[in-house]
């Protein structure tokens, strides 16, 4: 719709700015953590000065600076809209995505402090390596395990509310966020994570999935769920809004329940 408006618009239409609309700009303190492994022994805070609208998001802020600004910023970002979770990062102390972050709802008379998530090994700047975040994702097996077919030309069946049960647990974006703000995930490198609990309770309560158990039995080795310490940081963090720490708390009673 609003590709077909901008084509029937006159060309000799005057481009509407940010001073026509009202819309007021504020000159918006950054402070990031860099850090360049080629060149930094240790982490360094990088001050800048943004022009930015109310209406800007922190991710816009980030592109400003890497492209009027200094070029050598480095981060993650894709989609822009909260959908591919590659953006997750530590702002003012709280693991958020950059273009879901608002700069209205920061208070921009003190600077904005952004750095990487914590808890993952640091490669530059915002960007960390999350090999170690999908190797636990991949080893409580995200995906369907059925021991049986469906009837020829139709889909599993299953009712609403079957699906209702797990319903939360399937918005998860791999974004880390809820991992990487786990006390316990930055203190014990072994520890499963929230992320990887959540997307394991997503099919051991799938009616359609026969590998429930098997998961299960992953999930209650020492590094497992029983690593939770229900500190509700993850659920906090969750930018989809996922309550985590309940969906913890239902596979540890599937996992207590399992072993009776």
């Amino acid at each position: 719709m609003a590709a077909t408006a901008l084509a029937e618009a006159p060309a000799d239409a005057p481009a509407e700015d940010a001073e026509d609309t009202g819309i007021q700009a504020f000159l918006v303190t950054f402070i990031i953590r860099r850090f360049d492994p080629e060149v930094d022994e240790e982490p360094r805070w990088v001050d800048y000065d943004v022009e930015l609208y109310s209406t800007d998001r922190v991710l816009d802020a980030l592109h400003k600076i890497k492209w009027e600004v200094d070029g050598s910023l480095t981060f993650r970002r894709s989609c822009a809209h909260g959908i591919c979770g590659s953006d997750a990062m530590r702002i003012n102390g709280r693991n958020r995505l950059a273009c879901k972050t608002l700069i209205k709802d920061l208070d921009i008379s003190k600077p904005i402090y952004v750095e990487a998530i914590k808890g993952l090994p640091l490669e530059k700047d915002l960007v960390v390596d999350m090999e170690p975040f999908f190797a636990s994702y991949r080893e409580i097996k995200p995906f369907l395990i059925a021991n049986s077919s469906p009837e020829s030309g139709k889909e599993r069946v299953q009712t609403i509310a079957n699906r209702e049960i797990f319903d939360d647990t399937t918005k998860c974006i791999l974004c880390a966020a809820c991992t990487s703000s786990c006390p316990v995930f930055w203190t014990d490198g072994q520890y499963f994570g929230p992320a990887a609990i959540v997307n394991a309770h997503r099919f051991i309560f799938d009616s359609r999935d026969d590998a429930g158990d098997v998961r299960l039995d992953i999930l209650n080795d020492k590094e497992g769920v029983w690593r939770c310490r229900t500190t509700f940081n993850c659920t906090e963090a969750c930018p989809r809004g996922i309550e985590v720490t309940k969906a913890i708390a239902e596979v540890k009673q599937a996992a207590m329940g399992a072993r009776r």
